[in-house]
């Protein structure tokens, strides 16, 4: 069975069970959710997400907790130069991870950070530091923190194998961190994966291990190979394509993880039921946008 799904709401009064129902919407076997806006710390009582109807309507689909996946918000920056401000992003990132386990959910993903000031060397030092700390925060849980590739815009951290590898040399439990390898991002950094994945991979694997990758992230991009610009495309219409992204879906050392598309709403619709139909049948379809728009 392909492990296949998207980024999902989680909003309202129906908080994770309606979450659990967009994704079944979308034929989904996978999905994505963040805990509250990615952009801000304001987050609902554990009381409040409905984690017990999401639960029982999982069990009711033969939905696997394995194949979803927490996004932490995109302002934790655990490289922060401002110590009160890392103190902080270990708080929340520390609180997360904890709600990411009674969501019954294994890993959660994380931008690295950002090199406030230039200083990367010290940058990937802090953010081991707080990995760290977030990790001694909450032993007793089997959450992983995976550590996501990126695209390279700005002071990101991160954006080379080499830079995941030294962060994750510093970690002190191994068995806690591990990779989202979004195809998006990696081409923007300036890796082929549109015409030599295999190299790639092979790359990633003698640098950091490719049994540490334990999710995708399935993004066509906007931009050509190495523009650091972090623009999502639809599947097939953007620089990476189609028949590059299905050899990454279908790849066989892909077989057992969750692959999550977060391919941008096409007019105010959500592409992903579409997009996960094209998949499913290995056939690019120039009319998609189209589509999706008359559902």
């Amino acid at each position: 069975m392909l492990k296949i799904g998207s980024h999902v709401s989680m909003k309202g009064t129906e908080m994770y069970e309606g979450s659990v129902n967009e994704a079944l919407s979308f034929n989904e076997t996978a999905f994505m959710v963040y805990t509250g806006a990615p952009q801000n710390t304001i987050r609902k009582k554990l009381e409040d997400l409905k984690i017990d109807e999401a639960v029982s309507l999982m069990n009711e689909s033969n939905l696997s907790f394995d194949n979803v996946v927490v996004h932490a918000p995109y302002i934790i920056n655990l490289a922060n130069p401002d110590s009160e401000k890392r103190d902080f992003a270990v708080e929340f990132l520390t609180k997360e991870v904890e709600r990411t386990s009674a969501m019954h959910v294994s890993q959660i993903v994380l931008h690295p950070g950002s090199a406030v000031g230039g200083d990367r060397r010290q940058a990937i030092v802090w953010i081991a530091e707080g990995v760290n700390r977030v990790i001694n925060n909450t032993k007793e849980l089997k959450v992983r923190i995976a550590l996501e590739t990126m695209a390279g815009k700005g002071n990101e951290v991160g954006k080379t194998f080499d830079e995941l590898k030294e962060i994750i040399n510093l970690i002190e439990n191994k068995e806690r961190v591990s990779v989202c390898f979004d195809t998006c991002h990696v081409h923007d950094a300036g890796y082929d994966v549109k015409n030599n994945f295999e190299e790639v991979i092979k790359e990633f694997d003698d640098k950091v291990g490719i049994n540490k990758i334990s999710v995708v992230h399935v993004n066509d991009s906007k931009n050509p190979i190495g523009a650091a610009k972090d623009r999502h495309e639809n599947i097939g219409f953007g620089y990476i394509g189609f028949e590059a992204l299905i050899k990454i879906i279908y790849h066989e050392k892909f077989t057992s993880i969750p692959k999550i598309l977060e391919t941008p709403y096409v007019d105010g619709f959500p592409p992903y039921k579409y997009e996960i139909e094209m998949i499913r049948e290995k056939k690019f379809n120039e009319n998609l946008k189209e589509l999706i728009v008359k559902g």
